[in-house]
């Protein structure tokens, strides 16, 4: 039976405090079949690595699927693995590791679940690495009617099924697909100006397999840039224009006196991608959990106006900033995908905690990157007001199916009646 846990609580960084009436924690599919039959609004909670009410339950039913995670499975044939929603990409790697097999990348940090993280348009770095829903193979999902099946990339739907918000149903396993294992190594480099980096930026974002530009959109130029390469035959280090080659490890934020502690190797020393692909360790949280993040997706041709005219406003930007992070995306077939259609640049934003200010400051953010087909992420801070059909293309297409799979409105709540439903 559920258990249910009181109190609700908030997500993870503590700027959102969720108001959904109670928790509970199922324990088998069964009992979260009877939760959903006996609830009229229920959404999943899963690390809480959100930053906005995309989790909530307002006055409804929060699930916890934590109690529901077994081992992972691999396919005889090695390639791919089959896993429960609520396992964290933390579980998840050693056991790749264990078996010489890898994911083709992973995100800045490894302690979020997996559902959760596709479920949202959660994302790495690479301009040939699509977002982390790209190597899932097949979902199972709940549906409100207390189905449970499987869909795959033979369904026509399919890809309006992983970056879905939550707002399909219910996702209780996911198959992964999963390659041979490889080795990277993370080179930091310094010393471009913001009219180089703007020159440049393509030359930049494709010279490793992986690459971050860190800044305060102040000074001189960015703070620095990670390169993440893949070590094998041929391998080079990335000579980057215009910069010099630093040879310690850096936190994203070591500008703002952060410790490399917590922080997968750099210098170049190689290592498995598990230990070189997130900017932070298996074995630590990234931090107390005290910011607020947002992100914005613009087309990749687009990039360097976009950095232009963020450079424009930095001003306004640093006083609220800890720091930020220019990410590259490779396009990707789900609907509601930041990256969906288009290759992309992510500019991503780690805010100080305080909500007031951030609201202001991502106001100026959107209205300096309004020119530019900008993308919000979906588990982050903006603050377009309704619905985001003008951002995403497919907006109106997933709402019909939506409706259609869940006709009661089950797996809604306030944001996706605010930000995807078409009004009545």
């Amino acid at each position: 039976m559920a258990a249910t846990t009181d109190p609700v609580g908030t997500t993870w960084s503590g700027t959102y405090t969720f108001r959904a009436a109670q928790r509970v924690q199922p324990t088998s599919v069964d009992d979260l079949a009877r939760v959903v039959s006996n609830a009229s609004a229920v959404k999943v909670l899963g690390s809480g690595h959100s930053f906005n009410s995309i989790a909530d339950s307002e006055h409804g039913v929060q699930v916890d699927l934590s109690v529901m995670v077994g081992p992972p499975v691999l396919s005889t044939d090695r390639t791919y693995v089959e896993v429960d929603a609520a396992m964290t990409y933390g579980v998840l790697v050693p056991f790749l590791v264990a078996a010489d097999l890898a994911l083709a990348n992973l995100a800045s940090l490894p302690h979020i679940t997996i559902a959760g993280s596709v479920a949202t348009g959660t994302h790495g770095s690479g301009v040939h690495q699509p977002g982390l829903s790209q190597a899932v193979l097949a979902i199972q999902l709940l549906r409100s009617d207390g189905s449970l099946r499987w869909y795959d990339r033979t369904d026509p739907t399919f890809d309006a099924m992983v970056v879905s918000l939550g707002a399909l149903g219910i996702v209780t396993k996911l198959r992964l697909a999963v390659l041979p294992t490889f080795r990277i190594c993370q080179d930091t480099y310094q010393g471009i100006t913001w009219s180089q980096l703007i020159d440049s930026l393509d030359t930049v974002l494709e010279s490793a397999y992986s690459v971050s530009v860190f800044s305060r959109w102040t000074g001189q130029g960015p703070d620095h840039i990670l390169c993440k390469s893949r070590v094998g035959a041929g391998f080079s280090r990335p000579a980057l224009p215009h910069t010099r080659r630093v040879d310690q490890t850096l936190h994203p934020a070591w500008v703002s006196g952060e410790s490399n502690q917590k922080v997968t190797e750099q210098a170049g020393v190689p290592g498995l991608w598990s230990d070189r692909l997130p900017h932070f360790k298996l074995g630590f949280t990234p931090s107390s959990g005290q910011e607020i993040q947002s992100e914005f997706f613009v087309p990749r041709a687009d990039g360097p106006a976009a950095v232009a005219a963020l450079r424009e406003i930095g001003h306004l930007i640093s006083p609220a900033l800890i720091i930020s992070e220019i990410r590259a995306v490779a396009a990707e077939t789900q609907w509601l995908s930041p990256a969906s259609k288009r290759d992309s640049v992510a500019l991503h934003f780690t805010w100080a905690p305080d909500m007031p200010a951030v609201l202001s400051v991502v106001d100026a953010v959107q209205q300096a990157l309004s020119d530019l087909d900008v993308r919000p992420h979906w588990g982050k801070v903006f603050t377009y007001p309704g619905r985001l059909d003008a951002h995403y293309s497919r907006l109106n297409d997933f709402d019909a199916l939506r409706r259609r799979m869940d006709p009661t409105d089950k797996f809604a709540n306030d944001f996706i009646r605010r930000h995807v439903a078409v009004a009545n």
